[in-house]
């Protein structure tokens, strides 16, 4: 063993080059920047026994629910591992694989104790952070503190500079909501990596936790254009600026946005990201009082047939039905809620009866049965969070009861939840619908 990685651990490679290639790679990789699939092809390339280059290839196949790739490069670094490796590289593709194939509880618990082990494996450490990592999707109530709680746990192994690391301790403490310091440590991450779209959007996130969506709007307009439109945060940053703009009651722009960066003809992203974005954002626009053009549902519609027709993935079913709900499905919807409800009583479904519950009620919302919209979803607002995502994505489902407060004529619970939005984060929008409510 003659290579190292870019913190440090040791590679089973005799390739300085395809070890230069790899480094090169996860950097691409875990800065979600175009190129990383070209560096580690090389990497392979230069030497076709390299088993972390595969098992990289893997992750990034696998980002890109490029699964049967996945799976197949991740076999093939473990077929390469059978001969030859250390415990940790051993230990690195066998918590991808599960991951890969569809393990995550014990993707999860093989990666903590993985990190425990070799922090520094940041493409392991990696796994359980983010808005859409294996915390996030755990069905975990307190995800957002189990971030943070990793992040600190093995802050004593990054150096001061780390690009990677405070990027994501950053974001873990703005989603818990220590918002002025989590943005203090992801703007040094942007500031040592500006080519990382991660630290964009995770910047993006602080601001806009922080009340500062002006601040994320001129981020994003300033850097997008360095980010190739093949880039697969691309579509969901300026998903970003365009709800940013809906703070501003500007949904013209807001609109504009849409078209030229985030709806399913022009984003690259990954499908639960466009999925995702185009749900929540048209709903956000028409539940706002704007016009939707109707094509823009069909739109979001068609592409949706194409995935997550199988029920069971929290996040996707919530956007699913609210899609649905929008375009008058509402088979699909109830079809979708008993599905979901029997995986509840096998108790196959991590995040539990929230999901289907919020199903129900976008299609109570879509049908403006606002009372029966607040009787599903009131009971269940504190598990919210169990469906995953960010707390701007989830933003929506709370807007979903409190427009319905309003518009079933229960005033007091309206400014309730209003005044605990606006002491969390100010909003020009949550304020324009206190005054509308004190008027």
């Amino acid at each position: 063993m003659s290579t190292l990685d870019n913190r440090g651990l040791g590679l089973s490679t005799s390739s300085d080059l395809a070890a230069e290639h790899y480094r090169q790679g996860v950097d691409l990789l875990l800065s979600a920047w175009p190129g990383a699939a070209e560096a580690l092809d090389a990497a392979i390339a230069a030497d076709p026994d390299f088993a972390l280059a595969y098992a990289a290839r893997a992750r990034l196949h696998a980002v890109r629910t490029e699964v049967a790739s996945a799976k197949s490069k991740i076999g093939k670094a473990e077929e390469l591992l059978a001969r030859h490796g250390t415990d940790r590289e051993r230990s690195h593709v066998q918590v991808l694989s599960l991951a890969i194939n569809g393990q995550a509880a014990k993707a999860l618990e093989r990666a903590l104790e993985h990190a425990d082990r070799w922090p520094r494996d940041i493409l392991i450490l990696s796994l359980p952070l983010g808005a859409f990592g294996l915390f996030a999707f755990s069905g975990m109530a307190d995800h957002d503190q189990a971030r943070v709680d990793l992040c600190e746990r093995h802050a004593a192994s990054f150096e001061a500079n780390d690009w990677w690391f405070l990027t994501y301790l950053g974001w873990a403490h703005a989603e818990n909501g220590n918002v002025a310091h989590g943005r203090k440590i992801t703007e040094r991450g942007y500031e040592l990596r500006i080519e990382n779209a991660n630290a964009a959007h995770a910047l993006s996130h602080a601001m806009y936790e922080g009340g500062a969506s002006e601040d994320a709007e001129r981020l994003i307009s300033g850097w997008l254009p360095r980010y190739d439109r093949t880039g697969i945060l691309h579509g969901h940053i300026a998903w970003h600026s365009a709800l940013a703009a809906l703070e501003r009651d500007d949904p013209a722009h807001a609109l504009r946005i849409y078209a030229d960066y985030v709806q399913p003809s022009v984003s690259k992203g990954m499908p639960v990201n466009i999925v995702s974005d185009t749900a929540s954002f048209l709903w956000r626009l028409q539940a706002y009082g704007h016009t939707v053009p109707v094509q823009l549902w069909a739109q979001a519609s068609s592409y949706s047939d194409s995935y997550f027709q199988k029920p069971g993935f929290a996040f996707a079913d919530v956007h699913m039905a609210v899609i649905a709900a929008a375009v008058g499905n509402k088979a699909a919807v109830e079809e979708r809620v008993q599905a979901l409800a029997n995986l509840v009583q096998t108790s196959a479904l991590s995040a539990g009866p929230v999901v289907p519950a919020i199903c129900r009620a976008a299609l109570s919302f879509a049908e403006e049965n606002y009372a029966d919209c607040v009787r599903i979803l009131e009971p269940m607002a504190g598990e919210v969070v169990r469906i995953g995502g960010s707390g701007a994505q989830r933003e929506m489902i709370e807007d979903m009861l409190l427009l319905s407060y309003m518009r079933s004529g229960d005033v007091a619970k309206a400014r309730l939840l209003l005044d605990r939005r606006l002491h969390r984060r100010p909003s020009p929008r949550d304020t324009r619908w206190q005054a509308g409510l004190a008027a």
